[in-house]
């Protein structure tokens, strides 16, 4: 079994991983990205490293014998000028910088070919824990009714649209109505405008129209960045008025699986997973 190396961001993700392996006795190390990983990877076997800090990075990995690693977690894009970078950063960083102009997912395809050069084989966080891709169908009690069904396709097709762009991986829509699209203020905050849009377009708590819908990029590198949902996600669909949640089968991650499940079905939320298109 190959040790694996997490490199966490924020959020729950890198914590569900690291405890999986210790759970099912993988062995692992945890990088925590320093200022940007929670208190709560502390516990965890690793070490802390500067976001920049490339070489340190590879070394410790290498030292710790870690064959494999898994990038996971929120990490907001920084500001380039105020990084610290040690020399294996900095003489990356002109192409990162460059990267990072095309797109987000241009930046992570550039990070993760810089992992496989180094000899690392890169695991996605679904390939790293088995049970966290969306399956086809209703997740929880509830599912979608032939009246949810044109509002599901659309928002799906919206969400390859604004992917394809390299813009976002989500989109709102209500009644055949595009209410939001989401960019770089994530899935939560796209939800929350949602709220301030006038009633007349939109559900309410009790009264649940539309869908959310979360789709790969297209260009999508599938070993990083898969559009997740979780606890929050379900609450502030919730709260938008939304009757549920519509992911790609195998595409979309759940954190906290049970716990979402719980919850969507205490609102009242389906959550469910469509099968892709065809090629």
């Amino acid at each position: 079994m190959r040790k694996l190396g997490l490199i966490a961001g924020g959020g729950s993700l890198p914590v569900e991983i690291a405890t999986a392996c210790e759970n099912s006795g993988r062995p692992y190390f945890v990088i925590r990205l320093k200022g940007i990983a929670g208190a709560e990877l502390d516990p965890f076997p690793g070490a802390e490293v500067g976001l920049a800090e490339l070489g340190k990075c590879f070394r410790t990995l290498k030292r710790a014998g870690c064959q494999a690693v898994c990038l996971a977690g929120n990490v907001a894009r920084p500001d380039f000028s105020a990084l610290k970078p040690d020399l294996r950063g900095l003489a990356l960083l002109p192409a990162v910088i460059a990267a990072a102009r095309k797109g987000d997912d241009a930046l992570l395809r550039m990070l993760v070919g810089e992992f496989e050069k180094e000899g690392f084989t890169v695991e996605g966080a679904h390939e790293a824990i088995g049970d966290l891709a969306l399956a086809a169908g209703a997740l929880g009690r509830h599912a979608p009714g032939p009246d949810h069904q044109t509002d599901i396709e659309r928002a799906l097709h919206v969400a390859r649209e604004i992917g394809r762009l390299d813009i976002g991986q989500g989109a709102v829509v209500c009644d055949g109505l595009v209410l939001a699209v989401e960019a770089q203020e994530g899935t939560d905050a796209m939800l929350r405008r949602v709220c301030d849009l006038p009633g007349a377009i939109r559900g309410a708590p009790g009264a649940p129209r539309g869908v959310l819908a979360k789709a790969p990029k297209p260009i999508q590198e599938t070993r990083v960045d898969l559009p997740t949902i979780g606890l929050n996600t379900v609450q502030q669909a919730a709260k938008a008025g939304l009757a549920g949640i519509a992911g790609v089968a195998g595409g979309m991650l759940v954190l906290d699986r049970e716990a979402v499940i719980e919850l969507a079905d205490e609102l009242g939320l389906f959550v469910v997973g469509v099968e892709p298109p065809s090629p």
